[in-house]
């Protein structure tokens, strides 16, 4: 048991030191500066794990281009309501480092924003046909404006030349491209947002793992940390603890013991990517273009080849090839797996795997690809690409959750989730895609779920931050235009959106 002298008194504890903590950090040195705020994150910087830049897609999620944000309903029709709320949710995230940016919080928004054009690419008529409809139904929606749509092969040259070069066309084609969209260095950017958070005296703690965490009788949580260097045990107390830790917070969250942690399971998914080591290849194409899922593959593999900026660097991924790993996090141990597995959620995990047999089947399958077998799923994109010209680089592990919904027990989730318990002392965030795109909005929802007395006397603060918090963006085409204009100009993404928003 700790004794009470060896206890560390503290306002907020952020567990994990990724792009999570970072936005929550941040918001809350806004809204309670004088609140005191301690980080514990087991690897020796930020940003390392799931928000690193090579364990991340970056692609600034807004739904300008992934397909499996569009249903298609039976009678034909496109249901574009999941799309309006991630692109929302990402004007969210642009308006809070745009504030960032304006008070020089930030530096060098090209650090880890670029403006770069989403593309959705698809072979085959009836993708085709899906394809147009769903540009019919976003393009007229403001959020989508300036959207076009081509299934003119000469179109497709000029759009995509390194797409086109050397294809066979024996199918029909086609592909929609909207230029307002970006990259985002996510990595880059939570290491700006702590470097921001240790000038305001957020106390960060590297290479310190949590060990456990539990609730006192006066309600605050006592969590017990190892420093992993000296591996001194240290107890710090605080009113109200957020769990951030990626793929490790699932195990955490379980530590607590609130009712809300129960019938919860995780399943960790690898990614691979292969990246352009050839910088006349990577010179040819300026996009990101995502394709549509293999039939039986989960949404989180659908292909794609994009252009990134790393390191003010630009170059090509393509991927990802979805891999099976017991690890939690990169970093993590084979047994996470195993461990998260307890009496109170052993039922939904058991449904889980009798549901989900074709997504293991389809995760075997990916791990014994060889490269050559990769390269023949990348030629599908370029015709011409040579295996000598690209590597394999692992990517970052992502833990869906499993949980028991109204469709039935052990059911795969593929959203970000935030569990909270009843009291609002403590909170973790769950799940993967679009995670970081979002965070920005998914911790605004934090604050209103654990802190709903301070919301209120906090919302005109929040209104400076985020001038869209509490409104429909999609019903006010007005401050779209508005809120477009003044973030591209802060965040120096002018050019490409104004010819968008002009």
């Amino acid at each position: 048991m700790s004794m009470s002298n060896l206890q560390k008194k503290t306002d907020v504890i952020l567990i994990g030191a990724g792009v999570m903590s970072a936005t929550l950090g941040s918001i809350l040195k806004e809204l309670a500066p004088d609140w005191d705020i301690k980080v514990f994150e087991k690897l020796s910087s930020s940003g390392e794990e799931s928000s690193n830049e090579w364990n991340n897609a970056g692609t600034g999620h807004a739904a300008l281009c992934e397909l499996n944000y569009t249903n298609e309903k039976p009678d034909g029709s496109i249901d574009i309501s999941k799309a309006i709320k991630v692109n929302e949710q990402f004007q969210v995230s642009r308006q809070f480092w745009s504030y960032l940016v304006n008070r020089g919080l930030i530096e060098n928004p090209q650090d880890f924003i670029m403006p770069l054009p989403h593309m959705s690419l698809v072979h085959g008529e009836q993708n085709v046909d899906f394809l147009k409809r769903r540009y019919k139904a976003l393009s007229a929606n403001p959020l989508f404006k300036g959207m076009e749509f081509s299934d003119d092969p000469e179109k497709l040259m000029e759009w995509l030349p390194l797409i086109m070069e050397g294809r066979k066309m024996d199918d029909s084609m086609a592909a929609t491209k909207i230029d307002s969209g970006t990259d985002v260095n996510f990595g880059a950017l939570t290491r700006l947002l702590f470097d921001h958070l240790q000038k305001e005296n957020v106390d960060v703690h590297y290479r310190h793992s949590v060990e456990d965490l539990k609730q006192t009788k006066d309600g605050t949580w006592e969590v017990k940390v190892k420093d992993i260097d000296g591996g001194k045990i240290e107890y710090h107390t605080a009113k109200f603890v957020f769990i951030g830790g990626g793929g490790g917070s699932l195990p955490l969250l379980q530590k607590t013991g609130i009712p809300e942690s129960k019938q919860i399971g995780g399943f960790p998914v690898s990614g691979l990517f292969m990246v352009c080591n050839n910088p006349e290849v990577v010179a040819q194409h300026d996009a990101k273009v995502y394709g549509k899922a293999k039939v039986g593959a989960p949404p989180m593999s659908v292909p794609h080849l994009d252009t990134r900026y790393i390191d003010n660097k630009k170059s090509l991924l393509f991927g990802p090839f979805a891999g099976f790993s017991p690890k939690f996090l990169k970093t993590g141990s084979n047994f996470d797996l195993f461990g998260s597995v307890k009496p109170s959620n052993l039922l939904t995990m058991i449904s889980a795997g009798v549901k989900e047999l074709g997504l293991t089947k389809y995760l075997i399958e990916q791990v014994t690809l060889s490269k050559e077998q990769r390269m023949e799923e990348l030629r599908e994109f370029i015709p011409n690409a040579k295996s000598e010209d690209w590597d394999i680089v692992v990517a970052g592990q992502r833990v869906q959750i499993i949980k028991d919904t109204e469709s039935g027990k052990g059911t795969l989730q593929f959203g970000t989730e935030v569990v909270s318990a009843a009291d609002g002392s403590i909170a973790a965030l769950l799940g993967a895609s679009p995670g970081a795109s979002t965070a920005v909005q998914v911790m605004l929802e934090v604050l209103e779920r654990c802190f709903p007395e301070q919301v209120d006397e906090w919302e005109p603060k929040i209104k400076e931050m985020i001038p869209s918090y509490g409104v429909s963006l999609v019903d006010n085409p007005e401050l779209i235009k508005e809120i477009h204009s003044t973030t591209a100009q802060t965040l120096g993404l002018i050019e490409k959106e104004e010819a968008v928003y002009s």
